[in-house]
């Protein structure tokens, strides 16, 4: 069941609220022994939070580092692979997770479909993701300007059956921001749209569901701004917040 977003003015200060609880349901399975494992040794939500803030900051301050990808960074690859978070970001070509977080080849999995709309094809990319290759944070990554968005407001005929599906699925968004103030109103259905798109992934997908109950894995909303450059991130979604994330201004 679906959390609803606020109404008017509240989902354009997402990211600002301290105290908005999120709605977060989870089924209980016992861990695995591997899955406890990564659990106790591998790095923690907060740890993989700092790293995606700091290759953030350098490259919204025009500091990017520049990451191996040389011959022998491949071939470590080939072997493979131990990314350290998932994003699903807007297919958008001004948002490149990779670029915007400055990481290197094999630092993130990366999924992304316009919109972030979630689809049986993303949602069985980041179960993989999860479960085989254990990434502990799942990042879901909306942006300014969103034309998946931007399109689901302004479109009232239909443009065929794959656009059509894409634009249905941000449609609750849309709706749910129907009272926000025109100027407010599309980074407030953005902002809508990753709630929706965090609440599809816990409820449509029994293994995230499991992870995030058992604490094995953390999933953040985040919005990205074209022009500055700057990620902002929602409070965790893990065992004890749910989808309608507490979400207060972390970007440092």
């Amino acid at each position: 069941m679906k959390q609803s977003i606020p109404a008017k003015g509240q989902a354009g200060g997402w990211f600002r609220s301290s105290n908005r609880r999120s709605l977060a349901g989870a089924v209980g399975i016992l861990l695995s022994a591997s899955s406890l494992t990564l659990a106790l040794d591998g790095p923690s939500a907060s740890d993989v939070l700092a790293r995606l803030k700091a290759g953030n900051e350098r490259f919204a301050t025009d500091a990017s580092s520049v990451p191996p990808i040389d011959r022998g960074r491949r071939a470590v690859l080939a072997k493979g692979q131990s990314p350290f978070a998932t994003v699903l970001s807007c297919a958008d070509s001004r948002v490149p997770p990779e670029i915007v977080f400055n990481t290197g080849l094999g630092d993130l999995f990366v999924v992304r479909a316009a919109g972030e709309v979630v689809d049986r094809s993303v949602l069985a990319s980041i179960e993989y993701a999860v479960e085989h290759v254990h990434t502990p944070v799942v990042v879901v990554m909306g942006h300014e300007f969103c034309g998946a968005v931007t399109a689901a407001i302004e479109t009232t005929t239909s443009l065929g059956p794959n656009l059509d599906f894409m634009l249905n699925a941000i449609k609750p968004a849309v709706t749910r921001t129907a009272t926000v103030a025109q100027k407010e109103r599309l980074k407030a259905a953005i902002l809508a749209n990753v709630d929706i798109a965090v609440n599809d992934t816990l409820t449509q997908s029994t293994i995230l569901r499991h992870l995030v109950d058992e604490g094995t894995v953390t999933i953040f909303g985040a919005y990205y701004e074209l022009e500055s450059g700057r990620v902002t991130f929602s409070q965790p979604v893990g065992r004890t917040s749910t989808v309608h994330a507490t979400a207060t201004e972390s970007r440092r």
